[in-house]
């Protein structure tokens, strides 16, 4: 039986990735909090514009603008939050995303703390100066408000009218508290902005432009999202689990609520851990705002000249050498197809043919896309069966990402000794249903790829959701992103998201019944690099009406 939650008071954005629901507009305003009577009015107001989880249409009606909003540690403390709740927050949460660097990977951990100065140089102003210390903390982030904004009009890359009046509606409330509530600015390298602009990358066919489910290196993103119990109704849920929950006796089921919301038991069977009172943390979570910057022009630097060498090596075409590679990194095609199902470039032409991705009708051709990447086919896969990583290579992005039942210690890694088969048909999911995280957010940038170099602003304005921003986030990001030992990858880390200014390879696995020998790509450069970011408390609705009126009380 799914779980019924009270969606009426947990933020929407924790239960849908909004982009998936025809919202491909963002813009990101980040607070900070002078007076504190001012941040309680200002917080009363934006909590009556809130978009809940309820579900659309049956519950409430589907908005034009989504509004959201979330909290530093910092912000609760100038919210008047009392020291007793706040010390039930996580460690993590109370140091901040910066204070987390040498954890992330976002700095050069052969460098000594107080040598290394200038670590966060390349980060936009408005990241820069949160938390800096010496400041007095008078340009901290206290709170993040998210609006999210269908199409104005279909075809045309160009937002409702009501992002641009929520827009002013917030700058109003910020105005009518004469400095106590301060919409900080410092977005971008020139730190003009007053808010993260984000967007769905268009594809023009003509006059029309229509949203795609591409990010700026070319991939087809936001795929294999967990599926939690109580996300869904239960006939959606039938389908809406499969590859995205968990299997249990060869079943796909959904996660535990708790993994991603408090209150709720979490798949250890126990309450995740929670500041007190109740009312203060049940249905709310935590998430991690990270801005992304993507190095376009020396991703394709780098592939070009290894597809060459791939090309000459593996006997093929460059255009296969250049697909290949791609999907090999990822561990998907570049239209989301899973190498775990279609492991050649022959059977993913095929595919694609099959299905209708290349229908002379650029719309039809990105219709069909789209309604394959919303199907279970486009999730339901397993590594068990692939432990030497033929197929998709140990250390690909996505095997680091959700590792499915790769990690079963009953799994034989390596070859196949005296007969033992490389497949585990009882594998299961235990050891990485903790790890699982909601990944919300959009890219930023230029739609147009000539247009996108690394010097210019593109890249993903990326959230992640989970009620253990530790367990869960950072985690995955030190440990599967930043290293490779539980992939057999030693301290390789991920070809896409990795840092590479030491390890520049990425090994690709070959069968030797093929006759074909293994590829190391040694060329690797750092591709994606953090501009930035926070952690934020995403309270519910009844929380958001507590902080408001100064009432919470941990006793």
């Amino acid at each position: 039986m799914t779980k019924a939650l009270n969606l009426h008071d947990i933020q929407g954005n924790v239960v849908r990735a909004y982009g998936r629901f025809s919202f491909p507009f963002a813009r990101y305003f980040f607070f900070h909090i002078a007076d504190r009577k001012a941040g309680r009015k200002f917080v009363d107001d934006v909590r009556g514009q809130v978009t809940t989880a309820a579900r659309w249409p049956d519950q409430a009606d589907k908005p034009d603008c989504t509004v959201n909003i979330g909290f530093t540690f910092f912000g609760l403390w100038q919210l008047g939050v009392p020291a007793r709740t706040l010390k039930g927050m996580p460690d993590e949460f109370v140091d901040g995303m910066k204070a987390r660097a040498f954890v992330l990977g976002d700095r050069d951990t052969t460098k000594v703390a107080e040598d290394d100065t200038e670590w966060d140089a390349h980060w936009d102003p408005i990241w820069k100066s949160n938390r800096m210390p010496g400041t007095s903390g008078r340009d901290d982030v206290h709170i993040w408000v998210s609006l999210n904004a269908q199409l104005k009009t279909p075809g045309a890359a160009e937002p409702v009218d009501a992002l641009e009046d929520k827009t002013q509606w917030l700058r109003d409330l910020c105005d009518v508290t004469d400095g106590g509530v301060r919409l900080l600015s410092g977005h971008g390298k020139d730190g003009k902005a007053d808010y993260q602009s984000a967007n769905a990358v268009f594809d023009k066919y003509g006059e029309t432009e229509l949203p795609t489910p591409k990010e700026h290196f070319g991939f087809a993103d936001g795929i294999g999202d967990p599926v939690f119990d109580g996300q869904y109704d239960p006939e959606k849920a039938k389908t809406a689990v499969i590859g995205r929950g968990k299997q249990v006796d060869g079943k796909w089921v959904p996660i535990q609520t708790g993994e991603f919301i408090l209150g709720h038991p979490d798949e250890s069977q126990e309450l995740p851990p929670a500041a007190m009172p109740p009312e203060f943390s049940q249905n709310g979570t935590f998430m991690a705002f990270r801005k992304l910057h993507e190095y376009v022009g020396r991703f394709d630097e780098v592939l070009a000249e290894e597809a060459k060498s791939f090309a000459a090596v593996m006997d093929v075409s460059a255009e296969e050498a250049a697909q290949t590679l791609r999907a090999k990194m990822c561990g998907r095609w570049s239209d989301g197809v899973p190498l775990a199902t279609v492991p050649t470039y022959a059977k993913w032409q095929a595919f694609r043919s099959e299905h209708g991705f290349d229908d002379p009708d650029p719309v039809k051709a990105l219709e069909n896309q789209a309604k394959y990447l919303r199907s279970p086919a486009a999730s339901d896969f397993r590594y068990a069966d692939d432990m030497p990583g033929f197929n998709v290579p140990g250390g690909a992005h996505i095997r680091r990402m959700n590792t499915r039942d790769y990690l079963d210690p009953l799994n034989k890694p390596g070859v196949d000794y005296a007969g033992c088969p490389f497949s585990n048909e009882n594998a299961t999911h235990a050891l990485i249903k903790r790890r699982r995280v909601l990944r919300r957010g959009l890219p930023y940038g230029a739609s147009d790829p000539s247009k996108n170099t690394d010097d210019t602003e593109q890249g993903v304005a990326m959230m992640i959701i989970g009620t253990s921003l530790f367990r869960q986030f950072e985690f995955v990001q030190q440990q599967w992103v930043q290293y490779g030992l539980d992939f057999h990858q030693g301290n390789n880390t991920c070809p896409m998201l990795g840092e590479h200014r030491t390890h520049t390879r990425f090994t690709i696995p070959s069968d030797a019944k093929s006759g074909k020998p293994p590829y190391i790509m040694s060329k690797l450069k750092t591709f994606v690099e953090c501009r930035g970011g926070e952690y934020f408390f995403i309270p519910s609705m009844t929380c958001l009406r507590l902080i408001a009126m100064g009432i919470v009380d941990p006793t």
